[in-house]
């Protein structure tokens, strides 16, 4: 796997050279709901053939994002003067901690932010099967995020943390199931959450599977907190103050509507060939929970810890 990342960062380093994204403008109205459009995808039971095809997957996505392409080989370089400092589970390898870096980096100068671009194409990659196989660009980070989250969580840990949105200002009911639908950063400093990403919208939040991943971060004073797509939650309060708009979130589980959905073999002409394993080696379920859109199963659920 060291020579894998090292690979992609030699392949990457040759295709820097991102645009800078566009400011949000002003401020838009948008009512916070469970994210169907979102791409939700945990790869239950398909880790491994997921990593089978990485390698080929992230050099395809690095050609065609170059944003990611550059923002892969700062991260990269910065976690090797960091690796060996920090603490890490076992299980978490190179290239979790420089997915989870790339996600965290900004560049101030050209207003640069991978992760905006990341998490605005997975809150639409999940609108159907064809649109997450022919036009979602990250499939790559997407997976290697989710696995780096799995593998930091600890069972019946919460967090209270805070997240604050600027340029939107979201509209909420009592006792409605939501989910953020991305990749969503919060924090444990409330003033910090707020500073940094505005306060149009501001969330305290009780979170069972989000993560700390301050360890991981070009910015650890920040000690965010990464959520997952998939966790769902309860609106427990909504409030106003002054022009902005509080709303307080309480975990309930989890809730996927995706699963193992690259490795179906429903794959684009000009993807690579993958073939559909019988078995399952990650120590997953079996081929019953590989299922996704319009299968007519239930979604991957799971209630919130006790």
């Amino acid at each position: 796997m060291e020579h894998l990342l090292l690979g992609l960062v030699l392949f990457a380093g040759t295709l820097a050279a991102g645009n800078p994204l566009q400011d949000l403008g002003p401020i838009k109205e948008k009512v916070l709901d469970m994210a169907l459009t979102s791409f939700d995808d945990q790869y239950q039971g398909c880790m491994c053939m997921m990593e089978e095809e990485l390698g080929e997957l992230n050099h395809t996505e690095f050609a065609k994002k170059s944003i990611y392409a550059k923002f892969w080989t700062l991260a990269a370089a910065e976690w090797r003067t960091k690796e060996d400092h920090v603490p890490k589970p076992p299980a978490l390898r190179t290239e979790h901690a420089v997915a989870l870096m790339a996600y965290s980096l900004e560049i101030h100068e050209n207003n640069e932010q991978l992760y905006k671009e990341f998490d605005a194409a997975v809150r639409e990659a999940g609108s159907s099967l064809r649109e997450y196989l022919d036009n979602f660009q990250f499939k790559a980070l997407h997976f290697l995020l989710t696995q780096a989250v799995k593998i930091l969580h600890k069972p019946r840990t919460c967090f209270n943390v805070f997240r604050g949105v600027g340029g939107i200002r979201f509209s909420a009911w009592h006792h409605d199931l939501v989910r953020f639908g991305q990749f969503a950063s919060s924090s444990l400093n409330k003033k910090k959450a707020m500073d940094k990403f505005g306060n149009d919208t501001f969330f305290f939040v009780k979170t069972c599977y989000g993560v700390p991943i301050w360890n991981f971060s070009f910015f650890p004073k920040e000690e965010e907190v990464l959520i997952p797509p998939y966790e769902r939650f309860e609106v427990t309060g909504i409030t106003q103050d002054g022009t902005s708009t509080h709303i307080h979130l309480q975990s309930k589980g989890i809730l996927s509507i995706y699963n193992c959905e690259w490795v179906k073999g429903d794959i684009p002409r000009d993807g690579p060939s993958i073939p559909l394993h019988q078995h399952h080696r990650d120590g997953g379920m079996g081929g019953d929970s590989i299922w996704g859109w319009g299968h007519g199963d239930s979604p991957a659920a799971a209630p919130v810890p006790s």
